[in-house]
């Protein structure tokens, strides 16, 4: 089993910075494969961007590249994502997500584990 807990989320100006963290336990975390998915209201869940066990393997939607990063430091068993220049059409709950079998692909099927997600708000 693998326990996932997101933070850092928060209400933001549009233009405005934000960091996420995503500490993980259960499991050797260099093992697993990551990634970033995101909740809209009323929308579907829908991918972020995901990283590779190594962290030499990304992954981004376009909608959010050249303003998203994402990283991991495996010493501290935790993932980041650093979100720039947000825009409105960001707000959305953004969960992380884990694979045991160390795949980091876009489709949110791959991934067994979850945490219960951070509320970003981005005001105009």
């Amino acid at each position: 089993q693998v326990q996932l807990v997101e933070s850092g989320g928060g209400l933001v100006q549009a233009g405005g910075s934000l960091t996420l963290s995503c500490a993980a336990s259960g499991r050797t975390f260099s093992s697993l494969g990551m990634a970033w998915f995101r909740q809209a209201p009323g929308k579907e869940r829908e991918f972020v961007t995901s990283i590779s066990r190594s962290g030499q393997g990304i992954l981004s939607a376009d909608s959010v590249k050249g303003r998203f990063t994402i990283s991991r430091d495996n010493a501290k068993n935790t993932m980041y994502l650093k979100l720039n220049s947000l825009k409105p059409e960001d707000t959305a709950v953004y969960y992380c997500a884990a694979d045991h079998r160390g795949n980091y692909d876009r489709n949110a099927n791959f991934y067994p584990y979850w945490g219960q997600g951070t509320q970003v708000t981005v005001s105009s």
